[in-house]
């Protein structure tokens, strides 16, 4: 611009603005003084880096004396005027440059333009939207004998800037070790050799059992079901009570307070936001960890207080099993379903399939699922007894249930003769015969 000295002199400027949150109402404000005559407005938002200017306003007074886009010019004193945009409801795509462009008449030769300009940042946040804990690799099993990392994964969407995520234990701030990478040194929490005495009596993992049978999912052997029909009684499948594993541990349990490792990392989405992925990551110790609350706690400039989302460690506890249809016959096909636990169970857990003494329907060792399908099932399958493992990193539980198969009346007992007639269908024709010969011959 032309210092005031000079005849048309023109200075513009744009009042600056503190960031604002996404649908607040913003009003951006172009004051300039100038002694000449007004030629035109212009604002513009620049997008690209830069690159490219979008008219969002334009004042032109040699065609239109029309202000309903801006306020009128208020003097607040000699030659100072003020020009106005209103933003009703800011969007994050309103986020960034604006520009505002003041031309006037030089008063000297009324023909030359003279032009200024100022321009101003929108700064745009928005809250998160959501946030949510996740385990990190689940389903994942129970394991007494060796020591195991876990992670918990704390996903914040929809935020701008990008949020600070921290992690708190029972309510506490947990004070955790920066990670760059994977935390190394697990060779410290290595598990101690396993003297024979050390092993439950109700599993067996597989990593401990020897070839054969201690292989196919058998911890022990046990005796054959029942074979054959079982008679008609009230109670279609006997429940068995679970079998919880002992909550004995190894050695390499560290009663000290776990080291914890702590990894943040955001990423930028498409609509300007960024997504926040935070992991806290220790040496999972069941003894003190089962039933702990954890939270992951955001903090950020658009929020008036925290935002929190927690989840509780807990070993399942108590499967509820359900079989159907709930009076099985032969030939049908049999689902046992696990539909939920005695308590609210997190993180997610594995569940695994067996048959006490044998082997799956298919032949299978095991079949991991919630549920279980026996498709066609014959007689031989009566009595037999299923075990359902459901375990998560904090513990194991096993339920049994068993399955009786009744008798189909659909299905006949026996091969028909040759002319496609029942056995005892042939006996009648023939005493019949014998009857009416004697008949004929008395008479």
């Amino acid at each position: 611009p032309l210092p005031p000295t000079c005849p048309g002199y023109l200075t513009v400027s744009i009042e600056p603005l503190p960031p604002v949150v996404v649908g607040d109402a913003v009003t951006l404000k172009c004051n300039f003084k100038t002694d000449g005559k007004m030629r035109e407005i212009v604002w513009y938002r620049v997008t690209d880096g830069g690159t490219i200017k979008q008219k969002i306003f334009t004042f032109d007074a040699m065609f239109s004396t029309n202000f309903s886009q801006m306020e009128n010019y208020r003097k607040r004193e000699d030659l100072v005027y003020q020009s106005t945009v209103r933003l009703p409801e800011v969007r994050i795509s309103d986020n960034g440059p604006y520009e505002c462009h003041v031309g006037i008449y030089d008063r000297a030769t009324r023909e030359k333009v003279v032009l200024a300009s100022g321009n101003v940042f929108l700064n745009v946040m928005a809250p998160p939207t959501s946030i949510s804990v996740l385990a990190a690799d689940t389903p994942a099993p129970f394991s007494r004998y060796q020591a195991q990392n876990f992670t918990l994964v704390c996903v914040v969407s929809g935020g701008k800037p990008a949020p600070l995520v921290y992690f708190k234990r029972d309510g506490e701030p947990i004070e955790a070790t920066p990670l760059p990478e994977p935390p190394a040194g697990a060779s410290s929490w290595a598990p101690r050799s396993l003297l024979h005495r050390d092993l439950d009596d109700t599993k067996v993992p597989k990593s401990l059992a020897a070839d054969g049978e201690l292989g196919m999912g058998n911890p022990f052997p046990t005796a054959d079901p029942p074979r054959g029909l079982a008679a008609e009684r009230d109670s279609v499948t006997e429940t068995i009570p679970e079998t919880v594993v002992s909550r004995e541990f190894p050695r390499w349990v560290h009663m000290a307070e776990p080291i914890y490792y702590f990894r943040h990392t955001h990423a930028p989405v498409s609509d300007g936001t960024v997504e926040a992925r935070a992991t806290l990551t220790w040496t999972l110790n069941p003894q003190i960890d089962n039933e702990a609350l954890f939270s992951c706690e955001v903090k950020h400039p658009a929020l008036s207080m925290p935002m929190q989302s927690e989840v509780t460690l807990v070993a399942p506890k108590g499967p509820k099993i359900t079989m159907t249809p709930t009076r099985a016959r032969v030939g049908d096909t049999v689902r046992i379903l696990v539909q939920g636990f005695q308590n609210e169970v997190f993180p997610e857990p594995l569940f695994t399939w067996t048959r006490v003494g044998s082997r799956l329907l298919d032949g299978s060792a095991e079949h991991d699922g919630k549920e279980l399908v026996l498709e066609r099932v014959p007689a031989e399958l009566n009595g037999s007894m299923y075990r359902c493992t459901a375990q998560n990193p904090l513990g194991s539980t096993d339920t049994h249930t068993r399955l009786i198969v009744f008798e189909n009346p659909n299905i006949p007992r026996g091969p028909e003769d040759s002319n496609g007639s029942l056995p005892g269908h042939c006996g009648f024709r023939f005493v019949l015969a014998l009857t009416l010969t004697v008949i004929l011959e008395l008479t």
